[in-house]
């Protein structure tokens, strides 16, 4: 039997409250984000738990990294002065799985967005063609 842990991450992100879900399972995260709107209560968050929970949206799984050995503390001053100055900045592994997720679903969206306008120009071109042979035909 797999060992499964969750975490809930409750904080405030501009003019909202944000709440990250966790999902650690078989070396894997999930991640789910959820704004609550209003400084949520703990009631709040128990009810939405119940409720909402099985319709969550979870990230395509990420495999966790193992734990580094340990390194002196200058050395890890100095790896993470080197993460924060590389583009993109250090993120975490729930920061990751979220752009991953957002990724996914915009190419996904792009790909029927492109679908959805060959489908009207080939409709368009078809009506311009049926109008042209009307035109020809004449009355």
């Amino acid at each position: 039997m797999s060992e499964s842990q969750s975490m809930l991450q409750v904080y405030f992100e501009g003019p909202f409250w944000v709440g990250v879900f966790e999902r650690r399972e078989a070396g894997f995260l999930r991640v789910c984000k959820v704004t609550f709107g209003a400084q949520p209560r703990d009631e709040d968050i128990y009810y939405f738990l119940q409720t909402h929970f099985s319709s969550l949206r979870f990230s395509p799984p990420v495999a966790e990294m193992p734990k580094p050995e340990h390194r002196s503390a200058k050395r890890r001053l100095r790896e993470a002065r080197r993460a924060l100055s590389a583009p993109g900045g250090a993120r975490t592994k729930a920061q990751q799985a979220l752009q991953l997720q957002h990724e996914a679903i915009c190419t996904a969206r792009k790909e029927q967005s492109r679908q959805r306008k060959t489908v009207q120009a080939a409709f368009r071109f078809q009506k311009k063609q049926q109008k042209k042979r009307e035109k020809r035909r004449g009355h």
